[in-house]
C-alpha cells in the first residue's frame, strides 16, 4: 500500500492515537456518580431493566452461597471481572443522552457489535484474568483446608476464628486480582464503544490513567465497591438503582479522565 493510499484509509491515522489523561480532583468522582444520576431520571425505564438483571444475578449469587460457598465466591469473582461488559448497556445510554439522542433499547443492547472484535478480545483477557483468580482461590482452598473450622454455612465460615488466616489469605489475593481487572477496565470498555482503538490500547490506556492518577482512582474504585455493598445488604434490592448508576457513571468516568479533545462520542456518521 502507498503513503497516499493509506492516507485514504478512514482509520489510518486515528487507529491508535496516545490517550490523553485529563487532571482529575478528589471531587471528580462524586461529579461523575452526580452525572449518572441524571442520565438514570433520564431514562429511568431502561436503567431499571438493567438493574433488574444486576439483581437477578444477585439472586443467583446468594443461592449459590447457601451450598457451596466455595463456587459462589469464584462465580462472584468472575462477576466483577466482567462487571465493566455486563454495563455496556448503560454506557451506550449515557454515550446517547450526552449526544443529544433518546437511548433505547435496541441500539443499547447491540452497542458492542461494531467493536465486536475488540471487545471480545477485551473479554478474552479478562476472561483468562477471572481463570487465574479461580485457581488462585482453589489453591488457598486447598493449603487452608486442614486448618479450617468445618461450617455449614457461610456465615459461620466468616465468623469462626480459626477461619481467619484463610480469610486473610484469600481477601489479599482477591483484593490483588480485583485491583488489577479494575485497573485494566476502568476506561478500557468505554473506550472500546467511542473510540477505533482495539482491547489492548485499551486496556493499557487505562492503566496509564491509574498510575497518573493512582489516588483519585483509588477513591473511586472504593466509591464503587462501598456502593455495590450497601446494595447488597437488603437482599440485593439495592442493585436495582446502584447497579445502573454506576454503569451510567462509569460513561462519565471515561469522558471524566480522557481528555474530550479527543474523545468525542459519535453516534452518527459524519457526512462526506
Amino acid at each position: 500500500m502507498t503513503p497516499e493510499e493509506a492516507r485514504r484509509q478512514p482509520l489510518a491515522r486515528q487507529r491508535s492515537p496516545r490517550v490523553s489523561v485529563c487532571t482529575l480532583g478528589w471531587r471528580d468522582p462524586l461529579r461523575w456518580l452526580a452525572a449518572g444520576a441524571r442520565d438514570m431520571r433520564a431514562c429511568p425505564a431502561l436503567s431499571l431493566g438493567f438493574g433488574a438483571l444486576f439483581t437477578a444475578v444477585a439472586w443467583l449469587l446468594g443461592l449459590s452461597l447457601r451450598s457451596s460457598p466455595q463456587y459462589a465466591l469464584l462465580l462472584a469473582s468472575g462477576v466483577m471481572l466482567l462487571g465493566p461488559a455486563l454495563a455496556m448497556g448503560l454506557i451506550q445510554a449515557s454515550r446517547s443522552c450526552e449526544a443529544g439522542q433518546r437511548p433505547r433499547l435496541r441500539p443499547c443492547l447491540l452497542c458492542w457489535w461494531p467493536a465486536r472484535s475488540s471487545v471480545a478480545l477485551f473479554a478474552g483477557l479478562l476472561l483468562v484474568l477471572e481463570l487465574l483468580w479461580a485457581r488462585s482461590a482453589l489453591i488457598v482452598f486447598a493449603l487452608f483446608a486442614d486448618s479450617m473450622a468445618p461450617e455449614p454455612s457461610l456465615s459461620g465460615l466468616l465468623l469462626d476464628p480459626a477461619n481467619r488466616p484463610f480469610l486473610a489469605a484469600y481477601g489479599a489475593m482477591g483484593a490483588l486480582f480485583a485491583g488489577f481487572a479494575f485497573a485494566c477496565s476502568v476506561i478500557a470498555v468505554p473506550m472500546l464503544l467511542d473510540r477505533p482503538v482495539d482491547a489492548i490500547t485499551a486496556a493499557l490506556s487505562s492503566l496509564r490513567a491509574c498510575l497518573e492518577h493512582p489516588w483519585v482512582l483509588l477513591l473511586w474504585g472504593a466509591l464503587l465497591t462501598l456502593l455495590t455493598l450497601l446494595a447488597l445488604l437488603p437482599a440485593g434490592l439495592g442493585l436495582l438503582l446502584v447497579g445502573p448508576l454506576l454503569g451510567h457513571a462509569s460513561w462519565h468516568a471515561y469522558r471524566g479522565i480522557v481528555c474530550p479533545a479527543q474523545a468525542q462520542p459519535e453516534l452518527q456518521p459524519r457526512p462526506h
